[in-house]
């Protein structure tokens, strides 16, 4: 009896999940098409102090300026507990990822795919899971279409998290999306 109800409430749970209020949540194709989109160079007060962009020399932190200047779109991807596969309540917003992504405004460029984890666990460990999570993620907009050569993966562990303050904070928890134009 016990293991009917919990069959039973495994199926309630997922079939919730497909259609409750988790995939009304995933962000539209539009929206990130718009996020996604290549960033015009922004004219720094340091920049045009050193005569637009004519100077000659530049810098490593100009560079490291340039690359946090790259469009990107962080999503929170569930993923099964200590593993890579992708929770069907994740489906709506990959989906729309590859949607976007195949888009007359965004065809021709190359995305790379950070996976990143909290703090909880070892660095080793980290790093191997986001890396793991990141290839589930590519594969599965491969799988929807998207070019495989137009997109690359890499695990970033908790070396970057969104929320520095709290680094075993569920936010650190996610996938961003980096267009490298």
């Amino acid at each position: 009896m016990k293991n009917l109800f919990f069959i039973l409430f495994a199926a309630l749970t997922t079939i919730f999940s497909m259609t409750g209020s988790v995939n009304a949540q995933a962000p539209s194709a539009d929206a990130m098409i718009e996020q996604l989109k290549p960033k015009p160079p922004a004219m720094t007060g340091r920049t045009r102090s050193l005569g637009g962009t004519r100077n000659l020399g530049v810098d490593a932190a100009t560079v490291q300026e340039v690359a946090a200047e790259r469009a990107s779109l962080s999503l929170q991807i569930q993923f099964d507990f200590n593993s890579a596969r992708v929770k069907p309540e994740s489906g709506q917003a990959l989906a729309n990822l590859a949607t976007a992504l195949q888009s007359k405004e965004l065809q021709s460029a190359k995305f790379a795919i950070e996976g990143h984890t909290d703090a909880k666990g070892g660095a080793d460990y980290n790093q191997r899971l986001s890396q793991q999570r990141a290839d589930a993620v590519r594969e599965f907009l491969v799988s929807k279409g998207v070019d495989a050569v137009r997109l690359s993966s890499a695990g970033k562990g908790a070396s970057d998290p969104a929320n520095k303050d709290d680094p075993l904070a569920a936010e650190n928890r996610r996938v961003k999306i980096v267009n490298m134009q």
